[in-house]
Order: structure tokens, then C-alpha cells, then sequence
């Protein structure tokens, strides 16, 4: 099958790209890096031309309310010249919850970037993902100060990249959905939590401190960026890449 992966030198797509490749597939990886811009649409009818499946794993570059323009634009751009070379599926990677939590610029614009997708001319699948577990040291970050990491108590259920890809790469290779799958980790802890099982694994002189008022995941409500019902579960727990 000949697949483009738009954002396919990034953190997920360049796994995404080895795992399509290595399962027998003709992939072709395109982003800024590879002369494509989403935005004025430069390099983009060359980057879909021939392919059967297009995968948006692009990310936008902040998460203000700059983002919405962003998804809106460069998703009306790839799903025009998708529709335009008879591209006949694409895949965008989501993320879980963010309907359930309006508040967020940049959950507000994945939102609209869902839209885009479902209104679009070409037969889709949205893979929605929770939060990264790679990523938990970066989101430990945003509130650290001096040797505190403030965090508050919201329930995540982190997911492993390489889990997210695994599941990327079985619906691009399968047939449109024109729905939605939610991709989450085997287990639901409070972020506060799994910043100390970081620290425990990795000491650096830091302490975890509760803040209920700290962060972006500050103003998600109860479970809302957690797992639905029905959601396909990896295998692989926080502690085991710790």
C-alpha cells in the first residue's frame, strides 16, 4: 500500500514511517523538513500524489488559540489535494478527550481540526490518543521551579508512543472508519502520581508538590481526558519505560 505520513519526521511520524516500511508498505515521509508547508500549500500536491492513505500526524506550533487557524488551515490544504489526487483514506492522529474540555486553546483547535476532517471530501479515521508517556518529564517542566514540580491530581491514563504508532499503522492499513478510535495506556494515575514515580526513577533533587491551579491539565474536569469506554488498551505500564 502507498502511504504519505505528513509530519513524518516528527516524534510520531518517523516511528510511524519505520513501522509502515518495515511491514511492507511504500511510505513517503513529508513535512518542513522535506520542503512541504501546510500552510501556503508548497510541496503539497507532490507530497500526496499516488498515494492510496495520507496520515496528519503534524502538531501546530503553540497551544494558544493560534492553533485553531493552524489545524484549520493546513487540514483544509491536505484534505483538498487529498480529494483532488483521489487519495482514498485519511488518518489523523487526535487526541482523547478534548471535547470534554473546552476551556483549552488547544484542545479547542484539535477539535476543530476533527471537524475539518469529518467534513472533508475523502473517507477518514481519527485516532485519538491520551497523553504520551515520553512525554511526562516535558509536562513536569511547565510548573517546575527550583527544585518543586508543582502538579495537580488529574486523573491521565499515559500511553506508550511506540503503542500509539502500532495502532496508527493498523488503520491506515485497514478501511476507513469515518469514525473515531481511542488509544490509551493499561492504567488511569493522578498526574501528581506519576510525577513521583518519575522522580523515584530518576532523582534529580525535586519534589512533587500538589497544586490543583498548576499546569494546562489545571483545568481538566474529573476523568475527562481519560479513556471511554471501548478504547483499544496497550500493554505497556509507566513504570516499564521508567
Amino acid at each position: 500500500m502507498r502511504i504519505a505520513v505528513v509530519g513524518g519526521t516528527g516524534f510520531i511520524g518517523s516511528r510511524l514511517v519505520e513501522r509502515l516500511r518495515k511491514a511492507g508498505h511504500e511510505v513517503s515521509a513529508h513535512s518542513r523538513d522535506t520542503g512541504l508547508d501546510l500552510l501556503t500549500g508548497e510541496g503539497l500536491p507532490g507530497a500526496v500524489e499516488g498515494a492510496e492513505v495520507v496520515v496528519d500526524t503534524i502538531d501546530a506550533p503553540s497551544f494558544d488559540a493560534a492553533a485553531t487557524p493552524f489545524f484549520r488551515t493546513t487540514t483544509r490544504n491536505l484534505l483538498d489535494a487529498a480529494g483532488q489526487t483521489g487519495v482514498g483514506h485519511v488518518v489523523l492522529l487526535s487526541i482523547v478527550g478534548i471535547d470534554r474540555v473546552p476551556q483549552v486553546d488547544y484542545y479547542r483547535a484539535k477539535v476543530a481540526q476533527e471537524d475539518e476532517v469529518r467534513a472533508g471530501p475523502v473517507p477518514y479515521s481519527i485516532v485519538r490518543a491520551t497523553q504520551f508517556m515520553e512525554f511526562v518529564p516535558k509536562i513536569m517542566s511547565w510548573t517546575a521551579d527550583g527544585d518543586t514540580v508543582r502538579l495537580p491530581t488529574t486523573p491521565l491514563q499515559p500511553v506508550a508512543a511506540d503503542e500509539v504508532v502500532e495502532a496508527l499503522a493498523d488503520v491506515a492499513a485497514g478501511a476507513p472508519r469515518d469514525g473515531t478510535l481511542d488509544v490509551a495506556g493499561p492504567d488511569v494515575l493522578p498526574l501528581d502520581e506519576l510525577g513521583r514515580l518519575t522522580l523515584d526513577a530518576r532523582p534529580d533533587g525535586r519534589r512533587v508538590v500538589v497544586d490543583e491551579s498548576a499546569g494546562l491539565f489545571a483545568a481538566v474536569v474529573g476523568d475527562a481526558v481519560t479513556a471511554p469506554p471501548g478504547a483499544r488498551l496497550g500493554r505497556v505500564h509507566y513504570t516499564d519505560l521508567l
